[in-house]
C-alpha cells in the first residue's frame, strides 16, 4: 500500500537539488521533522485534495505538515523556493 502512496514522492534528483534551498532548523525549539518527508506529505495533500487529517501517517503527522506548510505559506518560504529552483 506504501509504494501505492509514495510513487509520486521526490526523487533522489529532486531532493539534491531542492534540499540546498530549504531553511535550517531554527535556533529555537526542537528539531524539525525531516523536510523531505514534510513536503512529500505537502504534495500528497496538494494532489489528492484529502483533509490534513486524513494524510497517510507515511507522512509524518498530519498536524507537522500542515503546520511546515501553512508557515512557509505566510512567510514566503515557499516563493524563495521556487525562485531558487526556477534560477536553477
Amino acid at each position: 500500500m506504501e509504494d501505492r502512496l509514495n510513487r509520486h514522492d521526490l526523487t533522489d534528483a529532486e531532493w539534491e537539488r531542492l534540499a540546498p534551498l530549504l531553511p535550517v532548523n531554527p535556533r529555537q525549539g526542537g528539531r524539525w521533522a525531516d523536510h523531505r518527508t514534510v513536503i512529500n506529505g505537502v504534495f500528497f495533500q496538494a494532489r489528492t485534495n484529502i483533509p490534513w487529517r486524513d494524510l497517510p501517517f507515511c507522512y509524518g503527522n498530519w498536524k507537522t505538515v500542515y503546520n511546515r506548510h501553512r508557515r512557509w505559506s505566510m512567510d514566503g518560504t515557499w516563493e524563495k523556493i521556487l525562485a531558487g529552483l526556477r534560477a536553477g
